[in-house]
């Protein structure tokens, strides 16, 4: 049984480990329908109320492993890895109604860093690299890369970076707004546990709520984004865990939320 994919599930958070570390955790087919599946679980196990997305070894990923295109038995050919490898997992990271967090912990490379900035919060230690290496091989950014990167950082220095294929650290990533925080190196798993545990402990609907409206902002007009607002407002204030927040609140206590 192929172990390219790890999954752990633990305090309600899931540990989704990219496992190829003898090529950088690069994607092969196998590797991207296991991950499918291990996304598609996820979402599904009501257990879990968070999700950390994360490599073994030097690397998070290195993006396709080009050994699988290069070699005439083996290549699915671009248009089935764009179209049934990483548009899939895209759209799956997207619209699971929980959050994810890009634990990256190694150099993030091609699709490899347009999978981690797709994910809702991404986090990475201080020896982290970033490059859109497209360009370098005579290709373009897949994997939403030119959706979600100029949307981060601006239309100039997003292209620039495409075009150019320049390697960018953690701590500059962080300071463009590409990242959400650097984290030291001794304290990165320690520090992502934390994290995860504290989203793993939020009402999970409202953070699904939230997902779906950033998602929708990326297209809607202002009309449309506050007609959907108030819809999910109404949603959100009938849930369990509206109550037990207000609840905290007049009482002076922590809430205890239940994801409902």
């Amino acid at each position: 049984m192929s172990k390219s994919i790890l999954l752990k599930i633990e305090n309600k958070i899931a540990y989704i480990t990219l496992n190829r570390p003898e090529v950088f955790n690069s994607f092969n087919r196998e590797m991207a329908f296991l991950l499918h599946d291990t996304l598609d679980a996820c979402e599904k196990n009501e257990e879990v109320r968070a999700i950390v997305l994360t490599g073994n070894g030097k690397a998070f990923c290195a993006g396709q492993d080009l050994k699988e295109v290069t070699d005439p038995d083996l290549n699915p050919g671009f248009k089935k890895i764009l179209e049934e490898h990483y548009n899939p997992i895209i759209t799956r990271i997207r619209n699971i109604k929980k959050p994810v967090i890009a634990a990256v912990n190694g150099v993030a490379a091609g699709a490899g860093a347009n999978i981690a900035l797709a994910c809702d919060i991404v986090v990475a230690h201080e020896k982290v690299s970033f490059i859109q290496a497209f360009s370098l091989i005579g290709l373009v950014p897949d994997s939403a890369g030119t959706f979600f990167l100029p949307r981060l950082i601006g239309f100039q220095k997003a292209l620039a970076l495409a075009m150019l294929g320049d390697k960018i650290g953690a701590e500059e990533a962080e300071k463009m707004g590409m990242i959400y925080k650097m984290i030291p190196l001794e304290s990165f798993e320690e520090d992502v546990d934390k994290l995860a545990l504290k989203l793993a402990n939020m009402p999970t609907k409202a953070l699904g709520m939230i997902k779906e409206l950033f998602n929708k902002s990326m297209t809607n007009d202002l009309e449309s984004q506050l007609a959907l607002e108030s819809k999910l407002q109404i949603e959100a204030a009938q849930s369990e865990d509206y109550k037990e927040g207000v609840a905290a609140f007049i009482e002076k206590r922590q809430p205890n939320f239940k994801g409902n």
